[in-house]
Formats: C-alpha cells, structure tokens, sequence
C-alpha cells in the first residue's frame, strides 16, 4: 500500500487533474503527432488548461491536432504552421514541445526567450553540446520548464524511491541491471504521405537530405535527428535510475552494438551499455529491438542489487527479494492505474508549477543528465572508446 509520503507526493498531481477551472493556463502545442496528441490530450484532461494554438509542419498532423485541441467543439485553437509564430501568440502561456528530438535544442531556447514556460518531450536534445547550453538557459530563465521523463511523478517509482531510500532494505546497492526488448525488424519501409509535408521545415536545423518519407515516420533511428533506440528509450531508463539511486550523471560510459540489421537505419537496435558513477555503482543496460516480442509490462525490467536485497522495478510493479531468497518476494506493489496514466500525473505536476512557480520533478538538469548518459554510449560506439563526462567543464572527453 502507499504510505503517507508517497500519497502525498502523487496527490498534488491528483488535486491539479480534479482542480476547478480558475487560473487558466493556456497551452501552445509544437508537434502533433502520435506522442504530442497523447501528451496534449492528457493536458485537456485538466479542466484549467485550456489548449490554445497547434503547430505542425505536416498537414495530416496539423488536422488532427486541431480536433484533438478541443476534442468536445467548445474553442478552436489557432492554427500555425511555424513555431516562431505560435510564440509570438500573447494567447499562449505555455508551449508543449512534442517534436522530434533534432528540433528540440532551438525550440526551447526560443521559448524561453519568448517567456513562456515548456514542457519537452525526451530526449531533452541531440548533443552534450546543446544540453549544457540548456542547463545553463534554464538558469538564467525565470520559465518553468518539465522534461518528459515521467517516471519521477509516476506512484510505482515514487515507492521504490521510497524503498531505495529506506537503506537497510537493500543495502549498497553497486550494480543495476536494466533491459528493454521489443521487436522492429519485420515493419516494412515507408515510401509515401498521406499528405503535404514541408520538408524543408521538418529538417530544420538537420543535414539537408532527399525527401524520404521513412526518414520522417522513423526519424528516431536516423542519426540526423535522434540517438537511435538506445537513446530513445534508454533516456528514460538512465533516468529512473538516476532518480532511485539520488545521483548525478555517470562519470564514464562505454558501450557495444551490434550493426544496424533495418534497411536504411544508421543506429543500431542491440545495445549494451554499461554507466560508473561518482557515486560508487554501475548502471548496466541492454536494448535489443531484434528479439521475441512480451506483453508491455514484461517488456522491461530494472534490477537493483543490494548487499541485502534486491529490487526489481518493471513497467507497473515491483518487487522485493531478501538475500538468499530470490523465488518469492518479500514486498511487492503495483502501480494503481498503469504506466500510461504517468503522463497524466506528470503534467499535472507541470501545470501545478507553473502556477506556484515551483521547480518541476524534471527540470532541464535532470532531463539533461539522462540523456547525456545514452550520448556518451553513442559517442562511445561511434570512438569506439570508453567516453567520460568532465562535470566542471561541461564536456566529453575521449
């Protein structure tokens, strides 16, 4: 069962999502695909947000963003087909950005700078470079900014933070092992759109390529936009690990990878990555998008070995196992409503913020060090080298 702390940790999202519709906050939207219409639908489920602007480069995006802004006829939002000029909307207080990750270093030093507050999807940026350049923007603004690593409002971890916290549970814990299986290889390549695209905004800030729809539909395992799968979803991994075990980012990381087996992609699907830490232990783990597809709450697991326990945290339960006893669980606990209502919570926590002008369980610091620790593992297979992160500096060093 939750105990009071964490009730009351996962009921200030709660209070946001059942809040009356005073103190509106109105949202801009950047990028209304499949993760941004999620993540904008959650947003409406508030009843003192209202969703104001939507911004897309692709026009079937685009339209169903707009019926996805208000989704019951009550407004229409306005209609954009730049960002630069959602964020010059003085309707507009808050701008999501769901856009893929290339795009997400310039969109959030324009936001700031336009003085709205962000919320961003992961991974917060493409390079080292640019996420120490957002660090420090973050600190020189007074916006609230949450990055979408909902993991650090979602109640199952928010237990076993509790758990980790507790000390004589696990004990030291010097070793996490953490994996995540699916399955891409058997999806065929994509050759057309259903609509207009403007390619040339698309790509932005990006090497100039060819029109190639699969470049957009699978933009996240092209090395021109995204880490590939091992940064994709990695990013929230490292960072649930970061979160249970209270630490920064690693010190060194060194990783290995299989080739690339889907036609066209540069970034590979099997990944092994292995994280140390100034804090004493090492963050282990293994992607492999070539293997059997499981159900979505086995498809991943993080295994925190202690010197008196161990504890294993998967999509939405966990468990607990006493030294010498690893067949049955000594405490164990699901999480009430799933992993998809995480989002909800999160961005309910953003929203909460946004109006106390409190700092977010995800600001740009810690979405930063996240995914700085699967951009050492890239850079570490590109080197071929192990990759450290040099912390007065701000810099990688090979």
């Amino acid at each position: 069962m939750l105990n009071r702390r964490t009730f009351i940790a996962s009921s200030a999202g709660l209070s946001v999502l059942a809040a009356a519709p005073s103190d509106t906050v109105r949202l801009g939207v950047l990028g209304t695909g499949g993760r941004g219409n999620f993540v904008m639908a959650a947003f409406g489920r508030i009843p003192s947000v209202q969703i104001m602007a939507v911004c897309d480069v692709y026009e079937p995006n685009l339209e169903r963003g707009i019926a996805a802004a208000s989704p019951n006829g009550t407004h229409k939002a306005s209609v954009y087909r730049h960002y630069l000029d959602l964020l010059n909307d003085k309707d507009v207080d808050a701008v999501l950005i769901a856009t893929p990750e290339h795009w997400h270093h310039r969109m959030i030093l324009d936001t700031l700078a336009a003085g709205k507050d962000i919320y961003v999807e992961k991974p917060l940026c493409h390079t080292p470079e640019q996420g120490a350049e957002l660090v420090a923007a973050e600190k020189s603004s007074k916006q609230i900014v949450q990055c979408g690593m909902q993991r650090r409002s979602y109640d199952l971890f928010l237990r076993a933070k509790q758990i980790m916290d507790d000390g004589s549970t696990l004990g030291k814990v010097r070793m996490i092992r953490s994996w995540w299986l699916n399955n891409y290889l058997g999806a065929e390549r994509v050759t057309k759109l259903d609509g207009k695209l403007d390619w040339d905004a698309w790509q932005g800030p990006a090497p100039r390529r060819p029109f190639d729809p699969d470049r957009f539909r699978n933009w996240r395992y092209y090395s021109d936009y995204a880490g590939g799968i091992v940064a994709d979803q990695g990013a929230h991994v490292f960072d649930g690990i970061h979160m249970l075990m209270g630490s920064g980012p690693p010190v060194s990381v060194v990783a290995s990878a299989g080739r690339p087996h889907r036609a066209g992609f540069d970034t590979p699907e099997s990944v092994n990555v292995a994280a140390c830490y100034s804090e004493d232990y090492i963050a282990v783990f293994t992607i492999n998008y070539a293997t059997m597809k499981y159900p979505p709450p086995r498809d991943q697991l993080n295994q925190f070995d202690g010197d008196n326990g161990r504890l294993d945290v998967g999509r939405e339960d966990l468990s607990v196992y006493r030294q010498g006893s690893d067949d049955k669980s000594s405490d164990s606990y699901k999480s009430q409503k799933g992993f998809g209502y995480a989002t909800d919570l999160h961005v309910a926590n953003f929203i909460d913020c946004v109006r106390t002008r409190k700092k977010t369980t995800a600001p740009i610091v810690l979405g930063f060090q996240a995914t700085l620790a699967v951009q050492m593992a890239n850079l570490s297979l590109k080197h071929g080298r192990e990759i450290r992160w040099n912390a007065a500096s701000q810099k990688v060093e090979m």
